[in-house]
């Protein structure tokens, strides 16, 4: 068994993932996007656009390729600085899909099985794609392939961090130390952010009444804020169980402004503030977006000065992945 010494970063790096499955929304903002611009001088970041998991179900290859340039785009409008975060687009590192494979000869079935996406739609019946069941290691392939010390996680992504650590502890156990075992990292702002038509169900990229869209127009977030659910309690006030709502509400003008809202007793006050907060934080980012949309090539050239980038830490990690394992160079 051949023995590789892993050192660290020198400093923290960190990967923050996103699905071009559709359009980025509110909740990808404040939750992911805004942590990440705000981390960038504090730790090396890389923003990886995993294209690759799209296709775990069907979809339309036009929609991917657009939402990937998108979500590219609207990371550059929301202040991601690709001289300090590459934007990388996965498919563009031929090693993800290297390393994915040589961490599948680590992993069981069973560990894979009971990642919960996998275990919902198979239990949905109908024809489930056999990628669905062995994404969660091309996840943890993402995670090890650039050394990176922490990546930021939520509650619904949590078991996917563990199976990338579990995979990287075994492979170094068994064949030599070889991969950076990351921790996972909370975002400092509590909030989840939930659809607004339905505040028991996070907000998502695949649509709803009660989505916030980063590129909305401004009349199409006034009547989705205005039809917000809320209940007949009549008190402005923080209280997920009886009023998942206006919770809701609150902690969007919250992560907004930093500030409560300032009439505790009217819900069509919240509702204008809400709408204000939310219009004056995404108003730049359309602005920018529509500049860069009119440049498609420089932001291709940012994907691939990205991958570029990243591909030298990409390639020194599968090597030693493929010699610890027993693969000639």
């Amino acid at each position: 068994m051949t023995t590789t010494v892993t050192t660290a970063p020198a400093r923290t790096r960190r990967l923050s993932g996103f699905q071009p499955t559709g359009h980025l929304h509110l909740g990808n903002l404040l939750g992911a996007l805004r942590p990440l611009i705000a981390a960038q001088g504090a730790a090396e970041s890389i923003a990886l656009i995993a294209d690759l998991h799209a296709m775990t179900v069907e979809h339309e290859p036009a929609k991917v390729r657009a939402f990937a340039l998108e979500q590219a785009t609207i990371m550059l409008a929301a202040g991601v600085d690709p001289e300090r975060t590459p934007i990388v687009l996965q498919s563009q590192v031929r090693e993800h899909t290297e390393l994915h494979y040589l961490l599948e000869c680590v992993a069981a079935y069973g560990e894979a099985a009971r990642m919960i996406q996998f275990k919902e739609k198979s239990a949905a019946g109908g024809p489930v794609r056999l990628s669905l069941l062995t994404y969660p290691v091309l996840m943890a392939a993402d995670i090890l392939l650039y050394d990176v010390t922490q990546v930021p996680v939520g509650e619904d992504q949590s078991q996917h961090l563990e199976l990338a650590r579990t995979l990287a502890v075994r492979f170094n156990t068994r064949y030599g130390e070889t991969f950076v075992v990351p921790e996972g990292v909370r975002p400092d702002s509590a909030a989840r952010i939930m659809d607004l038509a339905d505040p028991l169900t996070k907000m998502g990229k695949s649509g709803g009444a009660g989505r916030l869209a980063l590129l909305d127009p401004p009349e199409v977030l006034r009547r989705t804020v205005a039809r917000a659910a809320t209940d007949t309690v009549g008190q402005v006030r923080r209280d997920r169980e009886r009023q998942p709502g206006i919770t809701n509400l609150i902690d969007i003008l919250t992560e907004c402004t930093g500030r409560p809202p300032a009439d505790p007793t009217s819900y069509a006050a919240l509702k204008r503030e809400v709408t204000d907060a939310v219009e004056a934080l995404l108003a730049p980012i359309r602005a920018r977006h529509a500049e860069l949309s009119a440049n498609p090539d420089f932001v291709r050239g940012v994907l691939a000065a990205g991958a570029d980038r990243v591909r030298p830490v990409a390639a020194a990690t599968v090597s030693r992945a493929r010699e610890a394992i027993g693969l000639l160079d």
